[in-house]
Order: C-alpha cells, then sequence, then structure tokens
C-alpha cells in the first residue's frame, strides 16, 4: 500500500509538473511545433536513465521513476500530437518530430546512464 500510495503521489507532482511547462511555453513559445511535449520527454528520458545507476532505496525509486517521471513524461500527448499533424498534412514535420522524440529519447536515456 505505501509503494502505491508513494507512486500516486510521485505522478501527481510530475503531472502537475509537466502542465505548468506545458502553460509557460504556451505562454512564450510561438513556433509551431510541440516543444514542451519534446522537452519533457527528453528530460524525462534522462533522468530516468541517470537514476538507473544511483544507489537508491526501492521506495525512492518508485516514487522517483515511476512515479514522478512517469506522470511528467507523456507518451500519449506525443501521440495525439503526431496524428494532429498528420490531419494537418504536416507530413515533414510529422517525421522530424517522431524522429527527434523517439531517437532523442533514446539517446537522453543512454546519456542519462553514462552520467
Amino acid at each position: 500500500m505505501t509503494e502505491m500510495l508513494l507512486i500516486g503521489l510521485g505522478a501527481s507532482l510530475g503531472a502537475a509538473l509537466r502542465w505548468i511547462l506545458t502553460l509557460t511555453w504556451k505562454k512564450w513559445g510561438r513556433s509551431g511545433w510541440p516543444i514542451a511535449t519534446l522537452f519533457i520527454n527528453l528530460t524525462g528520458s534522462f533522468l530516468i536513465g541517470w537514476m538507473s545507476n544511483i544507489a537508491m532505496t526501492d521506495s525512492l525509486r518508485l516514487f522517483l521513476t515511476t512515479g514522478l517521471l512517469g506522470g511528467y513524461t507523456t507518451f500519449s500527448t506525443f501521440n495525439t500530437e503526431l496524428l494532429a499533424m498528420l490531419d494537418e498534412g504536416k507530413t515533414a514535420r510529422w517525421w522530424g518530430y517522431m524522429l527527434i522524440s523517439v531517437l532523442g529519447g533514446l539517446g537522453f536515456a543512454w546519456l542519462g546512464m553514462c552520467v
């Protein structure tokens, strides 16, 4: 039960942080790209990779990786944004965003593991 509460608390905090960053980007960013989601998913990938090599208790790992960073990163938003790009006929943007997100996510997770 404690583990479930730790994950739930972490996920709530991660989702709130994602929401704040997304609102902040929408206020100042005007590129047409979903930069906030890209930033969130790349930094989340890096942090999960980085934390995989850090000694910590199982409870703290569940709170930080499964909870906080699981709530922070957002695969569903990424997919919704990709579908919207296809619907709008923005094929080149779709390819760019998809490749940067997937390859960048892998790269950032690897980088985090190497730090």
